[in-house]
C-alpha cells in the first residue's frame, strides 16, 4: 500500500519508536502510584518525556507541559479552563471540529460570544481581521497553525504580536505542524500550544499535550486520583497533576520521547524539506491533468506538504476509493472534521480529496500517485 494519509496519522514510525513501546509494555509500572522500580520507571519516562517536550516547544516550565491523550483532548482542557461565561473568542474559519465544537459547547452553554476569520477560495485569510473583530470583552484567539484540509499555515508571530498588545490569550492548534515546523512559544507569544503526538510526531496515538506559557491558570477539565495528596477532596493545585487526572499512557509517552529523540536527530529542517519536495513534485504534475482541480495556496512560503484536489465532479468519496481499491493508494476524502474550510471552498457537497505527504514516502510513491490521478481523471471527465 502507498500511504498518503500522514495528516491523519503518521502510520509507519521510526523503529526506536516501536522498540521503545514494546519495551514499555514489560517494564513500566504505574507512574505516581507505588515507590517500587517499575513505578519509578514509569515516573522517569514521564518526566524526561515532558522536559524534552518543553525544550522542543519553549515552554519554560516543565512543569507546565502537560499530557493528554491528543491535541483534542488539550483544546478541550485549554478552551474549557480558561474562558468564561459572557467573554468573547476569535477564532478562524481553517479550523477542525478539535477547535470548533469546544467553542461551540461554551457559546451553548455559557454564552461565549464567537466571531470568525473569514478565509477567501484559496483558504486565505486577512490578518487586520483578527484585530477589526477585537471588543473589550474578548478573551482569547484560538486557531490553527496550519488548515488540515488545504495545508495553509497561519502566521502565528503576527498573530501573536496581535493578542499581546491587546492583553489576549493566545490558544494554538498545532497538530498539523508540531513535529514538521519548529514552534517556540515564547518567540510566537503562544500563551497555550496544544498538540498530538501521532501526526508529524511519529510518536503513537493516544499521546499529546499541551504546553501553558508563563502563569496563566487553567482550571481542570476532569479530575479524580493523582497518587498524590489523596486526602484533598478537590485537585491539586500544582501542574502538572491539576490537568493530569488518570493514569497517564506512559507506554505510548516512551514512544513518543522516542519519536522526539529521532526528530532531535534527523533534524525537522531536513525532515521537511524531503516532505515539501513531495507534495510540490505531485502538486506540479496534478494541477495540468484536465478536470483535476487543487485547493489551496500554492505561492506560500511556507505550507504543510498536503495536495487536496477534486477530480471533475466526481464525489470525493468515490475517487478516494477508486484509488485504494485500484490502485492501493490510502488517502483521505469527506469533510476532515473542517466544516468552515469547506464551506469557504465550494466543496461542502462534493466533500475533496486529500494526499498528505510524510518522511517515509518515496519519489515513485508520488508518481505512481500521480498516475493513478490522471487515469482516474480520464474516466472521469
Amino acid at each position: 500500500m502507498i500511504y498518503l494519509d500522514n495528516a491523519a496519522t503518521t502510520m509507519r514510525k521510526p523503529d526506536c519508536v516501536v522498540k521503545a513501546v514494546t519495551e514499555a509494555l514489560t517494564t513500566l509500572g504505574n507512574a505516581s502510584r507505588g515507590a517500587h522500580e517499575g513505578a519509578l520507571s514509569s515516573n522517569r519516562v514521564i518526566y524526561r518525556a515532558r522536559k524534552s517536550l518543553a525544550a522542543f516547544f519553549g515552554c519554560q516550565k516543565p512543569s507546565q507541559m502537560i499530557f493528554t491523550n491528543n491535541s483534542t483532548e488539550a483544546l478541550n482542557i485549554a478552551i474549557s479552563g480558561t474562558i468564561d461565561a459572557g467573554q468573547h473568542v476569535i477564532t478562524t474559519c481553517l479550523e477542525h471540529n478539535s477547535v470548533l465544537r469546544p467553542l461551540y459547547r461554551l457559546r451553548d452553554e455559557r454564552g461565549v460570544k464567537l466571531d470568525f476569520v473569514h478565509a477567501d477560495r484559496k483558504g486565505c485569510v486577512d490578518y487586520a481581521d483578527f484585530e477589526r473583530l477585537i471588543r473589550p470583552e474578548t478573551r482569547a484567539i484560538v486557531c490553527t497553525h496550519a488548515s488540515n484540509l488545504t495545508g495553509n499555515m497561519l502566521d502565528l508571530a503576527i498573530i501573536g504580536q496581535i493578542a499581546k498588545d491587546h492583553g489576549l490569550l493566545f490558544i494554538v492548534d498545532a497538530s498539523q505542524t508540531a513535529g514538521a515546523f519548529p514552534i517556540n512559544m515564547q518567540e510566537a507569544g503562544i500563551s497555550i500550544l496544544c498538540f498530538t503526538g501521532h501526526k508529524s510526531m511519529m510518536g503513537p496515538q493516544g499521546t499529546g499535550g499541551l504546553c501553558i506559557n508563563g502563569d496563566i491558570s487553567v482550571r481542570p477539565f476532569k479530575v479524580g486520583g493523582t497518587g498524590v495528596q489523596s486526602f484533598l477532596t478537590t485537585q491539586p493545585e500544582e501542574y502538572p497533576t491539576r490537568l493530569e487526572a488518570g493514569t497517564l499512557n506512559g507506554h505510548g509517552i516512551a514512544g513518543l520521547a522516542a519519536a522526539l529523540g529521532f526528530l532531535n536527530e534527523t533534524g525537522i529542517d531536513r525532515i521537511h524539506a524531503h516532505e515539501a519536495a513531495l507534495a510540490k513534485q505531485f502538486y506540479e504534475a496534478v494541477r495540468d491533468i484536465p478536470g483535476v482541480k487543487v485547493y489551496g495556496d500554492f505561492e506560500a512560503e511556507e505550507r504543510c506538504p498536503i495536495v487536496t484536489l477534486n477530480i471533475g465532479d466526481l464525489d470525493s468519496a468515490i475517487a478516494a476509493d477508486e484509488l485504494f481499491c485500484s490502485y492501493d493508494i490510502a488517502v483521505r476524502a469527506g469533510a476532515h472534521c473542517a466544516p468552515l474550510m469547506h464551506r469557504a471552498l465550494g466543496t461542502e457537497e462534493q466533500g475533496a480529496v486529500r494526499f498528505s505527504f510524510g518522511y517515509f514516502n518515496t519519489t515513485e510513491e508520488c508518481d505512481a500517485a500521480v498516475e493513478a490521478v490522471a487515469a482516474i481523471a480520464g474516466t472521469a471527465i
